[in-house]
């Protein structure tokens, strides 16, 4: 719980600090498929089949920032510093950089109550290490997507 409202704290703090270059139509529309994508994937992967969840198994009000105001900023920093017109050499750098401090923010989430509130079932770290870089090429098609819808918009 403690890592949980330190985080959605923090995290909020360094994208309105840092963030430069979004247009509001695309933070609206990546947190909103943050949030969307989230809750599609976990009713699956939690609900349904029991591999990981937050503070409780099930559907639980507490895990509501979590889905909502916590992984969305970090969404949007991970869209802000990516390096969009770099090499591939340094795009797989940002992705392997981005993919330690995902999973080392996954293992210390898991720490015991207080300060923790992820836990697993049949999923491990190992699963989050396959799966967030997928995760993260779909944000990064999102965007994409989104820039150039907005730029449709503005002709």
């Amino acid at each position: 719980m403690i890592l949980q409202i330190s985080s959605v704290v923090v995290f909020n703090l360094i994208l309105y600090k840092t963030i430069k270059g979004i247009s509001a139509n695309k933070i609206v529309h990546i947190w909103v498929f943050t949030i969307a994508f989230q809750l599609f994937f976990d009713i699956f992967i939690d609900l349904k089949y029991k591999g990981y969840w937050y503070f409780t198994q099930g559907i639980d009000w507490i895990a509501f920032p979590a889905y909502t105001i916590l992984i969305p900023p970090v969404n949007l920093m991970f869209i802000n510093w990516y390096p969009f017109n770099s090499s591939f050499k340094k795009k797989v750098r940002y992705f392997i950089i981005w993919e330690l401090f995902l999973l080392s923010y996954e293992a210390a989430a898991m720490l015991p109550h207080p300060f923790g509130f992820f836990h697993y079932g049949w999923w491990s770290i190992w699963h989050s290490a396959i799966v967030n870089p997928i995760l993260l090429t779909i944000l990064i098609g999102y965007y994409k997507w989104i820039s150039v819808l907005e730029k449709k918009a503005c002709i």
